[in-house]
């Protein structure tokens, strides 16, 4: 059976040609499919209600009618103030910036050679030795570690976030000054027993700088959703065969 939208066909050449645009998803074929149908229900729903009948004699696209379509239908709440001052507050360390950590660190690196076990066992022992005795941390950094920062201690510098990858960075920043994480990090480049030296939280953005930032993305996300329950509206009311779209019986849009 193939694919149509209230009676009328999905050809495979308007699929073929919305393909192009999907290759990065998951399932390229099924995510143009689902395009062109909704394409299809929008173009249909302001055929109804008469969206682009002004225009006739200009160069109107199908794009042009859909954007006019939105416009008449898509209710989106207004964002306030509160709501974005909500937003920063529950995200400061988003807004935080010059964060930066001194930190010292012996990798060992999984190589055919040194099987992962074998490795986290030796890591293990050096990690308890270091609980004991954190004055070796130079010293044993120049004979275990398979980073190039062995050589000078294990000092990896300053470091601001986004310069170290994400668990690395993840941990680093949680550790107080001095503070020699209790366990060993597994990253892609093998286990590492990780120390922070010294640090500066950096600063708080002020709200007011981030203000009208935090409105456009509290906009959008309004926007998205007001057009995710549009569509499932029309989705619900339509006879939609050869492919199954999430649809809703009553109205969601306010």
């Amino acid at each position: 059976m193939g694919i149509a939208v209230n009676g009328i066909d999905i050809t495979d050449a308007q699929i073929a040609s919305e393909l192009p645009h999907h290759q990065q998803a998951a399932n390229p074929l099924k995510q143009a499919v689902h395009e062109v149908v909704l394409r299809q229900l929008l173009l249909q729903e302001a055929a109804r209600l008469g969206v682009g009948a002004g225009l006739e004699g200009q160069a109107v696209s199908e794009d042009d009618v859909i954007e006019a379509l939105f416009e008449l239908e898509l209710r989106v709440p207004p964002v306030n103030d509160e709501a974005c001052r909500r937003y920063y507050q529950g995200r400061l360390e988003r807004y935080r910036t010059g964060a930066m950590v001194e930190a010292r660190h012996i990798l060992f690196q999984v190589t055919p050679a040194a099987p992962l076990e074998l490795l986290r066992q030796t890591a293990g022992l050096l990690l308890a030795e270091l609980q004991e005795r954190p004055e070796r941390f130079e010293e044993l950094a120049r004979s275990y570690s398979n980073c190039p920062s062995g050589a000078v201690g294990g000092s990896l510098g300053q470091l601001q976030k986004g310069q170290c990858v994400p668990e690395f960075e993840a941990l680093l920043f949680r550790l107080q000054p001095g503070e020699l994480a209790g366990r060993l990090l597994e990253t892609r480049f093998g286990l590492h027993i990780v120390q922070a030296l010294r640090s500066d939280p950096g600063h708080l953005v002020p709200y007011e700088a981030v203000a009208a930032q935090i409105a456009d993305e509290l906009g959008r996300q309004a926007w998205q959703r007001a057009l995710h329950q549009y569509l499932r509206i029309l989705a619900g009311r339509a006879a939609i065969e050869g492919v199954e779209l999430e649809g809703a019986d009553s109205p969601l849009v306010q």
